[in-house]
């Protein structure tokens, strides 16, 4: 058997270059490139299974004529797909389709390590398989641009494999998700086109220090956002196109990127300043800015660089030069944190004190005196710029997320929140933690000691004050011995008579005891006051009538008018009196230019009296449905949208910048109250109830106005912030059609209106019958009603977590109202009544000689809610009336 075997080998050595010959033969791309031509219509020119593969046209071989290096079929006219048996061109470096008819799934290029240059675009493929650009170690062009019936894809992590690469096209290819954080695996990278797709998320931070030359992100259909400060690090840019995003943010300075010539940034939601180093870029030769929410002195670019900045931006001038100090040092803040587009929204215009947002001025509307920032969810640092408002008394910072220092300034007050502990202190430098509040041994510290000597100062103050009028009296009441000085609720018992001039701390007949004065400044009125100012509340001074009783109209000896809600305890009931307490509770704590303001009270035997800043146009409802009643005209639409953007900003007050946060519960036309210029203060606070922390609801009596009543409130009696998102939705409804909340002279179909409007908004073309038909709109007017009837369903979208807040309800309705000035420098000072003031120095002109009413030594704040129907509306609970001269 062993010699049988032994003679078999000469043989086989004999037939071995034979069987390699074949081997080689059967390796060879033929095979392939017949399947490819089978795959092609028409047959490409050149291409024939006569003639050998290697002589095609536009197709290379090796030296051997074995095996494909190129393929080049760019603007073939053929149509057909792209069979998977190219993955076998194992020496295949280039491959050129693009601008064909070819469709179908893609080949996979899997770990064909030759391959150098793929262009596939403008082609209508369908479907990328898994992995079709892995283990691709020499790729250095991939180009898929313009393949628009390609299925969602992403751009692959594996990728980083391709570490040679340095050009990718993908756009409008139909590309998903994020831009994966892989570019620091590709050091030659030089162009990158994303356009028109689906990408999302933010600018990946290893683009800082690419080589990246061209960069292409415009026009994603959801929008890529976050800031763009990555590119300051991308010294090799020379083109950026970045329009039609969600950008945001500041524009980052450039001044490294000297080769840039072409910056796109236009239809984004960028803010903050131009840098001035953009306009010194030497090789800038194109620049778009429109359609964003940039701040801060105009630009000037020189003539050379083409620059488009359009309308909508809100910088301070509307031609080159330096803003306002005031408005410069707002803005330095606002880039410490980041420049957010809250702010930028509201922070438009050259004056500080013309309505921007969470911003007060003194009494001319001259210099800012309170910044209230709390609880804001802001985060970044605090700026040194604070110190540069030098007419600031209030700094609220609390509940957000900021570092930094507090930085020196004469400064009143500083509030911020340790857990839910208000803290008051003269400010001083000190380190805020990541929380937003301040050094909590040093505050904590400086409140002691504050407090202590205040204590003291008042103790010795009190006690020889008290001997005195005991003195002057010649007795001692016995139920006051060892009885200590009734303390303001809400206070700490320090400055409950703090500022409060000692001619209003009068006696009334009777009453030996000292005025009572509220946090906020509102204080107790005596009742001879206000029979004197309302005529001894005179028939002819009724403003109407009410479920509690009857409001007056008043006019102080300044010729002020005042509007005073009168009710008897008896008539009122507990309900009566919770809600005159819950009125007080809430007022005393809140003061905003679109809230009615509580000036004072008075409890007088069974009286119980209100007094309210006084509202002359009446209110919305009166305004929307009895204008003809009235014999007034009725409202406009820019009137319309300017009141409901007023309602917003007082309800978001309300939720979310107030030091806390309520839910009013019963908005409605009827609780919206308009001044002579006809700009709106929501009113009626006797629903309101504390909103509770976080997303959770609270659970209470069912109370409010049915037509306005959420419908998770009213089945389940738990209330969020969200419920009066949905009435604020109705109110809006409303505003558009003229027709109410619930009308039962409409047929059944009809007569809710939100079920009603729902229909209505599925069609636009329904949506303009539905019109209010005094309103008549033109087509600009039109396009405003169709956002604010858009607005309107969302704040009325049944599942609470659906309805925005009302922040957003501000930012959508900021912008269709035209920037509004008022027409005196005292617009905020409520006719007369400054709301930054104390009260007491409010009254202290007209009220010196008179004597306070007898304060309740334990007003309790607890607040019982009554069940629907609510009270009963009417000018009783409107304080106003309506003057249609």
């Amino acid at each position: 058997m062993a010699t049988h075997t032994h003679h078999h080998h000469p043989f086989l050595l004999r037939l071995l270059p034979f069987l390699t010959l074949l081997l080689l033969s059967a390796a060879d791309d033929s095979a392939v490139m017949s399947t490819l031509l089978s795959s092609l219509s028409p047959a490409p020119s050149g291409w024939s299974r006569s003639t050998p593969f290697c002589n095609w046209t536009n197709v290379n071989c090796d030296s051997t004529s074995t095996y494909v290096t190129a393929i080049n079929l760019n603007s073939a006219a053929v149509s057909g797909s792209l069979p998977p048996e190219l993955n076998q061109l194992s020496q295949l470096k280039t491959l050129a389709v693009q601008k064909n008819s070819l469709s179908g799934t893609l080949p996979s290029f899997e770990n064909m390590t030759s391959l150098e240059q793929i262009y596939l675009d403008e082609n209508d493929f369908t479907t990328i398989p898994n992995n079709f650009l892995l283990g691709l170690t020499n790729l250095v062009t991939f180009s898929i641009s313009e393949n628009i019936n390609l299925g969602p894809w992403q751009i692959p992590a594996y990728l980083t494999e391709s570490t040679n690469l340095v050009t990718f096209y993908a756009s409008n290819a139909s590309i998903t998700g994020v831009i994966p954080d892989i570019f620091v695996s590709f050091p030659n990278l030089q162009n990158l086109r994303l356009s028109y797709n689906n990408l999302t998320g933010s600018l990946p931070g290893s683009f800082s220090g690419s080589e990246i030359q061209n960069l292409w992100l415009n026009n994603q259909r959801q929008g890529l956002s976050g800031r763009i400060d990555v590119l300051a690090n991308m010294t090799q840019l020379s083109q950026v196109w970045l329009h039609a995003n969600s950008f945001s943010g500041g524009i980052p300075d450039l001044s490294r990127c000297t080769n840039l010539f072409d910056l796109q940034l236009r239809d984004n939601r960028f803010t903050g300043v131009v840098p001035p180093s953009l306009m010194t870029l030497p090789k800038l030769a194109n620049v778009t800015l429109q359609n964003n929410k940039l701040q801060g002195p105009f630009p000037d670019f020189p003539s050379r660089i083409q620059v488009t900045i359009g309308t909508t931006n809100s910088f301070c001038l509307d031609t080159p030069g330096p803003c306002d100090p005031q408005v410069s040092t707002l803005l330095d803040v606002a880039g410490a944190l980041g420049y957010p587009m809250s702010l930028a929204e509201s922070w438009q215009g050259n004056n500080a004190c013309n309505d921007w947002r969470l911003i007060n001025c003194d009494s001319q509307g001259r210099n800012v005196t309170v910044v209230n920032m709390g609880r804001q969810g802001f985060s970044g640092s605090i700026s040194p710029a604070f110190a540069n408002l030098t007419s600031l008394r209030n700094l609220v910072l609390n509940d957000n997320n900021l570092t930094g220092v507090i930085p020196k300034m004469k400064v009143m007050v500083v509030e911020e929140l340790v857990g839910r502990e208000q803290v008051r202190a003269i400010p001083m430098e000190g380190h805020l933690d990541r929380r937003g509040s301040g050094s909590v041994a040093m505050i904590a510290g400086v409140v002691v000691a504050v407090s202590v000597f205040i204590g003291v100062v008042l103790f010795v103050s009190y006690k020889c004050y008290d001997k005195r009028r005991h003195k002057r009296s010649g007795r001692v009441e016995g139920s006051e011995l060892g009885k200590e000085p009734a303390k303001p609720n809400g206070t700490n018992g320090v400055n409950g008579y703090a500022g409060v001039p000692s001619e209003l701390q009068s006696q009334s007949s009777g009453d030996h005891s000292e005025m009572h004065v509220f946090e906020g400044g509102n204080v107790t009125i005596s009742i001879q006051v206000l029979r004197q100012v309302t005529n001894n509340f005179g028939e002819e001074n009724i403003l109407g009538r009410g479920g509690f009783g009857v409001v007056y109209k008043g006019e102080l000896h300044d010729g002020t008018k005042i509007a005073v809600k009168r009710m008897e305890s008896g008539v009122m009931g507990t309900k009566g009196l919770n809600e005159f307490q819950a009125e007080i509770a809430v007022l005393t704590k809140v003061r905003h230019r679109h809230l009615v303001a509580l000036l004072g009270y008075c409890i007088n035997g069974n009286e119980r009296l209100l007094v309210y800043e006084y509202m002359p146009q009446g209110t919305l409802g009166q305004h929307l449905f009895e204008w003809e009643e009235h014999c007034c005209q009725p409202l406009t639409w820019k009137q319309r949208v300017t009141i409901a953007l007023d309602v917003a900003r007082g309800v978001e007050y309300l939720h979310s910048l107030a030091q806390q946060s309520f839910i009013h519960r019963d908005l409605k036309p009827t609780n919206i109250l308009l001044s002579d210029d006809m700009r709106a203060k929501v009113a009626d606070f006797g629903l309101v109830k504390n909103a509770p922390d976080g997303k959770y609801s609270v659970e209470t009596r069912l109370a409010g106005t049915f037509g306005y009543l959420a419908p998770e409130y009213a089945a389940t009696g738990r209330v969020t912030t969200k419920v009066d998102v949905y009435a604020f939705g109705v109110v809006l409804m409303e505003i558009i059609t003229g027709r109410k909340a619930l009308d039962e002279t409409m047929p059944d179909e009809r007569s809710h209106l939100v079920t009603w409007f729902r229909r209505v908004l599925i069609n636009k073309d329904n949506l303009r019958k539905s019109i209010d038909p005094t309103l008549d709109p033109d087509d600009e007017t039109y396009e405003s009603i169709c956002k604010v009837a858009e607005l309107a369903g969302h704040c009325t979208a049944r599942e609470p977590f659906q309805r925005p807040d009302m922040g957003h309800a501000v930012n959508v309705l900021g912008p269709l109202v035209e920037q509004w000035k008022p027409s005196k420098p005292e617009e905020e000072d409520a006719y007369g009544i400054d709301l930054h003031m104390s009260l007491p120095q409010a009254l202290q002109r007209w009220q010196a000689d008179e004597g306070t009413s007898r304060m309740f030594d334990d007003l309790s704040f607890s607040h019982t809610q009554s069940s629907i129907p609510s009270k009963p509306s009417g000018f009783a609970d409107t304080f106003s009336s309506m003057d249609c001269r």
